[in-house]
């Protein structure tokens, strides 16, 4: 059984990946899982240029193949932002805290109206070989930031507490939304399912 390293130390995204792949005689690994303490510098002004970069450099680096991500939240009356910088939006030199990023968003969006307060959550999903061959994919979940955040909190998934799905009248909570709901609406879940064949093909 080959590993795949997952380029996070997010117990969050590893456990989704887990679930995501689970079908695939995979063992999946974290940085922490393989000693990895070393953070890439994330210099790309796109999230595929960045999910590339993170693959290639923790694929090289620990000699297994990686598959890393890079996404963030995108308003649209705030013209995209956070974007790329979903996680450094308050203070560009350390990562935010979640909650702080909640409440900025409020704030930013105040005067707001409900019908001009969409927003999606983007991602796009790298993986890479240790020979430096790369392959992405990408997806997107899209809603609007209703007036107040939801009242739970899943660590390292801020934005979840603020992207509202009309449609369904939930937040996009992985622990709210039914086993169907989230298999329709999970945009993780989406980047790794267009990914898999090629997975597959290379690592089974």
């Amino acid at each position: 059984m080959k590993t795949l390293l997952v380029a996070t130390t997010n117990p969050g995204k590893l456990a989704e990946l887990q679930e995501f792949l689970s079908d695939l005689p995979l063992i999946l690994v974290s940085l922490k899982d393989v000693g990895i303490t070393i953070n890439v510098e994330e210099t790309g002004k796109t999230f595929e240029e960045n999910a590339i970069l993170k693959a290639m450099y923790y694929a090289k680096l620990s000699g297994l193949p990686t598959i890393a991500d890079d996404g963030g939240f995108e308003i649209d009356a705030l013209n995209g932002e956070p974007g790329v910088k979903s996680h450094r939006w308050i203070h560009e030199d350390a990562e935010d805290e979640d909650e702080e990023l909640i409440q900025y968003a409020l704030f930013r969006l105040k005067d707001i109206p409900l019908d001009k307060r969409g927003a999606q959550l983007h991602l796009v999903l790298a993986f890479a070989t240790p020979e430096g061959k790369t392959w992405t994919s990408e997806a997107s979940v899209r809603g609007i930031v209703p007036l107040k955040a939801a009242s739970y909190r899943r660590k390292g998934f801020p934005y979840r507490s603020l992207l509202y799905l009309p449609e369904l009248s939930k937040f996009y909570n992985h622990d709210e939304l039914t086993q169907e709901e989230n298999k329709t609406y999970n945009h993780r879940r989406k980047a790794v399912e267009e990914l898999k064949p090629i997975i597959q093909k290379i690592l089974c």
